[in-house]
């Protein structure tokens, strides 16, 4: 680009006069997913069991002593469950000071389930997470995205400050269900190591292995459009894909490129939220709302005779 053009008229401020925020964000799955998609016989997948196990057991002391490293804090989305069984990994994280976000209890899909039963493994999680962590998490991440018409209800109810599940903008933005409003941080598919890395063949992914630097091509570019742009870059890792070797290399030197770039926020999502939110409190910025559900219903278009 050889001209500098503003493609965001309301990029937000940012701290310091940082240039944008950054957020490695992880989502600690581990097997959880393999319970869900295959309860009767996950103990028999033992292959997929070791890559997911990977993550917790060795991937999560690498991801935190760069982290430390760095001198920087993150957000780490776990499900419940995880917690549960992985204490020691949780414990870590904890008390390196990161924060630990809500990401369901077995990453159950909330958009397939009836409102009665999101709002049941929510809350299941929630007391999970608060007794294990001492506070109740500020911010969620629907498992696999599938965030459905009820979550930001239940969200708001349980007092959550943030939502991190959307696509719907490069900058933080407002959701509201007509009576509360909380600050959606968002990403896109570009910005997950899933569809970068993810083999699985129990689980039906078989993505094209790509060579981490290749990987580091898209995340790169991303955030240099980000740097330009005022924008939040948060990027979505899985420690038991991105955790491996030649991955966590690649993952150290974008770090190192970006803070040799300079004028870049490092930022917990809880950290960024705060800012947001005193941003529109001071009056010194405003962001676009957008009202969930989109729809009240199926459009009626469709059922329509010719």
């Amino acid at each position: 680009m050889t001209a500098h053009r503003q493609l965001i008229p309301n990029a937000p401020p940012w701290p310091n006069g940082a240039k944008c925020a950054v957020a490695f964000t992880f989502d600690l799955d581990a097997d959880s997913i393999l319970h869900l998609a295959h309860h009767q016989n996950a103990t028999n997948l033992v292959a997929t069991m070791s890559m997911l196990q990977y993550g917790p057991r060795v991937a999560m002391p690498r991801i935190l002593a760069l982290f430390r490293e760095f001198k920087i804090k993150q957000t780490f989305f776990i499900p419940a469950w995880c917690i549960e069984q992985y204490p020691d990994a949780v414990a870590a994280t904890l008390a390196d000071g990161h924060e630990i976000g809500h990401h369901g209890y077995l990453h159950e899909h909330p958009n397939e389930l009836s409102r009665e039963r999101e709002r049941y493994w929510f809350l299941r999680g929630m007391d999970v997470i608060e007794k294990f962590t001492g506070t109740r998490p500020q911010g969620f991440r629907a498992p696999a995205y599938r965030f459905s018409r009820d979550t930001l209800d239940i969200l708001l109810e349980e007092g959550l400050r943030y939502d991190a599940s959307l696509f719907g903008d490069e900058i933080p933005y407002r959701l509201t269900n007509g009576e509360g409003a909380l600050i959606e941080l968002p990403s896109h598919y570009a910005m997950d190591d899933w569809a970068h890395y993810m083999v699985g063949r129990d689980l039906d992914y078989m993505m094209p292995i790509k060579a981490p630097a290749h990987a580091m091509d898209v995340f790169r570019s991303e955030f240099d459009a980000a740097w330009r742009h005022g924008a939040v870059w948060i990027a979505v890792w899985h420690p038991f894909l991105s955790g491996r070797l030649a991955r966590m290399e690649a993952i150290g030197e974008l770090m190192d490129y970006m803070s040799a770039k300079g004028d870049v926020w490092f930022a917990t999502l809880a950290e960024i939220t705060d800012h947001i939110e005193g941003l529109i409190a001071r009056g010194e910025w405003s962001p676009r709302t957008d009202h969930l559900p989109q729809y009240p219903a199926p459009i009626p278009e469709y059922e329509e005779e010719p």
